[in-house]
């Protein structure tokens, strides 16, 4: 065991007498005080159908330490639903929430001297949260994912909660009359578990398990069905392991770790979030990681899930498909993948797979063979320009045209966009941009599920581009690029964009432009001001104060480094 751990609080004799009286308070006996303490980081709350189903699987984690012969200290820690605060000015909390939890487990492993942790998490930002702890910490640890809901069902078809926003522009369109938008609403959401497509949660779930940091298939089983809590007992046994070992996430969350979970996403067809929350987790560990490494592992990586949003089926049926294991033996067998990079288990990723077959099976078409991909790129692509000079995420699957150059219509919130959309005021050909809604502007960056769905419901998805400083849902998609960098609040260019000037959106190129000449642009510059933040006060003016462009993940730590 490490010295700087569990010797401070259980050894070292009499001058440990106090801490060992207090830990016989909460359930330490004599022959307790020579195991390791693991914490257990439990998301749990009725807040969100994505959590609600945690405390189940962190009582099971208990008793996989204790039977593993380790001692559980429970602990909790916040979540909010991002589904539940879209739209609204809540939703500002949600980023922010990721750094509340990293601060929180951090605070308590180290706090606690604690010599391991296991993090059971649910809700988006419960994933890269625990992550960045994690990686700060650096003690044995692993990650446990609630799992998804199981889809709602409607007049024959699987619903997600995105099914509910994109009712809304449909019901606004003239498309759907208002039973079947209140159909829709009472049926998206069934039970337990997160949002059902290869949406944020998901996606980072299956992230981690590419990573090493969660156990083999558990990122995609069902939050209740019974693998789900056998597979977090397992969890918490794997991990007194690693402690014993010491495996250490350092040894784990390596660049080759990080590359694998970049192919991995590319090729389920993941949430444009990865991008920031993988650069933020990177950061926490020391990896050298950039914005532009996602564009070159997208173009060899094909994307091999026919996955929701943009496709047909939700995370179950990727489950029982072959789940994350068969792609990446996919992406193994074809050079895509580091075989060699450690996993928690102490086996590494290449001998985890060793028994999947190369091929999925035949009589699912979830997942496509290698050969016949849904795409023969990835979908999340790196635009830049002079209106994205550190970058931007764009989201490629589900559009049939990568290119557009339209008038801009310009609005300084979502809810203003929003309302014209309803309103019928945005039309085919339209750039629409979204600003002052970016790490700082906003401040905490929010998700665009509203208008997004709302442009698709109205059957615009493919002629309207919607470019935000803000972010996107995972169950965003249609011709939209987000986190434009740098943001509005800092005199980004898209600061400077006019109503009706030219954008143009070219994924074929790369391309995020604003056609307006160079001296124009200068004139604008010049007579800008910054807007007076939005909050000065509480965790909004905190985290405006300190967090990083989105380029480098909208960390709250990097000017600490530099």
């Amino acid at each position: 065991m490490p010295d700087n751990r569990r010797s401070q609080v259980v050894t070292q004799g009499v001058q440990r007498t106090p801490n060992r009286a207090m830990l016989r308070a909460v359930g330490f006996g004599d022959n307790d005080f020579s195991k390791p303490i693991v914490g257990v980081a439990n998301g749990y709350s009725t807040i969100t159908p994505c959590n609600m189903g945690l405390d189940t699987l962190a009582k099971r984690a208990e008793a996989g330490i204790r039977q593993a012969g380790a001692m559980p200290q429970m602990f909790g820690t916040i979540t909010i639903s991002d589904g539940i605060s879209m739209g609204t000015e809540g939703m500002k909390y949600s980023l922010v929430s990721r750094e509340v939890i990293a601060d929180s487990i951090e605070t308590v492993c180290n706090g606690q001297s604690m010599d391991g942790v296991i993090a059971i998490g649910g809700c988006d930002k419960n994933m890269p949260g625990a992550m960045i702890a994690i990686a700060r910490i650096n003690i044995p640890a692993i990650f446990v994912y609630g799992g998804t809901i199981k889809p709602g069902h409607h007049d024959g078809k699987d619903l997600t909660v995105v099914s509910a926003f994109e009712a809304v522009g449909e019901y606004s369109a003239g498309k759907l009359s208002e039973e079947n938008l209140l159909a829709v609403e009472r049926n998206a959401c069934p039970g337990a578990g997160s949002c059902g497509g290869m949406f944020t949660a998901n996606t980072m779930s299956s992230a981690f398990e590419a990573m090493g940091m969660s156990l083999m298939y558990s990122s995609t089983m069902a939050a209740e069905d019974a693998e789900k809590a056998d597979s977090a007992e397992k969890s918490a046994a794997t991990l007194v392991n690693a402690i014993r070992q010491q495996i250490l996430p350092s040894q784990i969350l390596t660049r080759q770790a990080f590359e694998n979970a970049i192919a991995v996403i590319m090729a389920v067809g993941g949430s444009t979030n990865s991008v920031l929350h993988l650069l933020a987790i990177a950061h926490a560990i020391g990896v050298e990681l950039v914005i532009d490494d996602f564009e070159t592992i997208r173009r060899r990586v094909p994307v091999l899930c026919d996955l929701k949003p943009s496709g047909r089926y939700v995370a179950t049926d990727f489950h029982q498909a072959g789940g994350v294991p068969q792609v990446m033996k996919m992406l193994l067998d074809r050079g895509l993948l580091h075989g060699d990079a450690l996993t928690i288990t102490g086996q590494t990723v290449a001998e985890l797979l060793t028994d999947i077959p190369a091929e999925p099976r035949a009589d699912q078409d979830v997942i496509r063979p290698f050969d016949t991909p849904l795409y023969p790129q990835g979908h999340l692509g790196i635009l830049k320009g002079n209106l994205a000079e550190e970058g931007s995420v764009a989201k490629l699957t589900g559009i049939k045209k990568r290119q557009i150059t339209g008038p801009a219509r310009v609005f300084e919130s979502e809810e203003d966009c929003l309302k014209a959309i309803l309103d019928k005021k945005i039309q085919a050909g339209d750039v629409v941009v979204v600003r002052y809604e970016g790490p700082k502007g906003g401040p905490g960056m929010r998700e665009m599920l509203a208008p997004t769905s709302a442009i698709i419901g109205a059957g615009l998805g493919d002629s309207v581009g919607l470019i935000t400083d803000g972010r996107f849902s995972g169950g965003t998609y249609g011709m939209v690029v987000g986190h434009v960098a740098p943001e509005a609040a800092v005199g980004g260019t898209i600061a400077l964009v006019e109503e009706g000037d030219a954008i143009t959106i070219d994924a074929e190129h790369n391309l995020l432009q604003l056609n307006v000449p160079e001296e124009e642009l200068a004139r604008r510059r010049a007579a800008w001001t910054p807007k007076p933040p939005n909050y000065t006060r509480g965790i909004l003016g905190k985290f405006a104060k300190l967090v990083s462009t989105s380029s480098r993940g909208a960390v709250t730590d990097l000017d600490l480094f530099e």
